[in-house]
This record gives structure tokens, sequence and C-alpha cells, in this order.
């Protein structure tokens, strides 16, 4: 790599070039829309897996886990043909839209924070399980107080989802098309920047993304070393 293109692509960064931004900016809606998404469906199922008892119980739990491997590939695939004409919600016109392309990304991530929030919401309910019961709390009274008492430790369940979906290319690439200002994000417009020899643009990309990685996990350190510190 040449110091002129890095160079260039410092330049496009910290000269916020309109068509990095906008890719940018279009990167972070889909994103934190389909983790919003994911943890409204996510956070609920996992904390009812962990404090309720129920026939089939062991059989979702190992799905959900097994879920979290799924193939962006594969997501990606079954909401095309399901988004598609021929597919039973083609009718609404979603496929190379960033709606299709939140679908996709709620689809691979609420798995993970499924079973992220079933251990962590298991753990406080054996250690406070009695303590609710005493005070009158049945499981489903026990289930939100669980999620609201655990929340910041839950909260970085929420971002380890967030640090997938930003990073994740395959099922966005099938579902958005890469389409230039529509449904073109910063993992797609990389792999075609660099296909096509714009190295600049790639590598500003690749900059813009590092750096949102590093944040979440710096946030997600910083809140685990403030409850270390509240638990001590």
């Amino acid at each position: 790599m040449s110091d002129l293109t890095a160079a260039f692509a410092s330049a496009l960064v910290f000269g916020l070039d309109a068509d990095l931004g906008r890719i940018v900016l279009l990167s972070l809606r889909v994103s934190l829309s389909a983790v919003a998404i994911a943890a409204i469906i996510g956070l609920p199922l996992g904390a009812a897996l962990a404090v309720f008892r129920f026939p089939g119980r062991r059989a979702i739990v190992i799905a959900v886990n097994a879920m979290m491997g799924l193939p962006p590939v594969v997501v990606g695939l079954i909401v095309y043909l399901l988004l598609s004409r021929a597919g039973p919600f083609g009718v609404f016109g979603l496929l190379f839209t960033p709606t299709a392309m939140i679908i996709a990304q709620a689809i691979l991530i609420a798995p993970l924070i499924a079973a992220l929030a079933r251990q962590l919401v298991e753990d406080m309910w054996a250690e406070y399980e009695e303590q609710l019961r005493s005070l009158g709390a049945g499981a489903g009274r026990a289930l939100w107080t669980l999620l609201w008492d655990g929340r910041f430790s839950l909260l970085t369940v929420v971002l380890a989802g967030f640090g997938r979906a930003i990073a994740e290319v395959g099922a966005v690439m099938i579902v958005g098309g890469n389409i230039d200002q529509v449904t073109r994000v910063m993992t797609t417009a990389i792999a075609l920047e660099t296909s096509k020899g714009d190295l600049a643009l790639a590598l500003g990309l690749g900059i813009i993304l590092i750096a949102l990685a590093l944040a979440i996990n710096a946030t997600a350190f910083s809140i685990n070393l403030v409850l270390r510190e509240r638990q001590g």
C-alpha cells in the first residue's frame, strides 16, 4: 500500500467525504435498527428460557445456541427467497432495500442476543430466585425484574450483537444488492472498491469500521469494569 493511498484514505475520512459519509450513515441506520429489533425479540426470549421450565425447553435452548453460528450467506439466501417476487412476501417489494438488510441482520443476531441473555439471566435467577419468590414474585414478574436489574450486563450483549451486525457482509450483499446510494454499506463497499482497485475509499471505510469495532469493545469493557467495581 503506497503512502499516497494512505494519505488519500485519511483525507476521505477526516475531510468528511460525502460518498463515504452516506455509506457510513446507512450502515449505522441498518445495523442499529437490526440490533433494536433483535434485542426486543432476543432479550425476553433469553430471559424466558432462563426462568421458565416447560417440556421442550432444552431442545429450544440447544436450537438457539446452534443458531448463533448461522452462516450469513444462508440467512441471506432464505430472506432473498422469502422477499423475492416468487416468495410469500414478494408483494411488499422489500428486496434490494435497506429494510431487507435490516431483516437479514436481525435474524442473524437475535439468536446471539437470546443465547447470551439466557446465560446471564439464568445465573441471576439462580442467585435471586428464593428472594424474589419470598417477595411474592412469580416467574413472569421475576423475568422483567431480572432484565431490569441486569440491564448493564445485558447492554454488553446488545453491543456484541451490534458488533456482528456492523461487520456482516454476506447476507446484506444478497438481499441488498449493494446498490449505490441505496443499499451500499461499509462492508459491501469495501469488497466492491477493493475489487475495482479503489483502495483509498476501501481503506477509508476500513478505518471507520475498525474504529467502530474498537469503540464497541471499549464500551463493553468499561461497562464490565464498572459492574465489577460495584460488585466489589
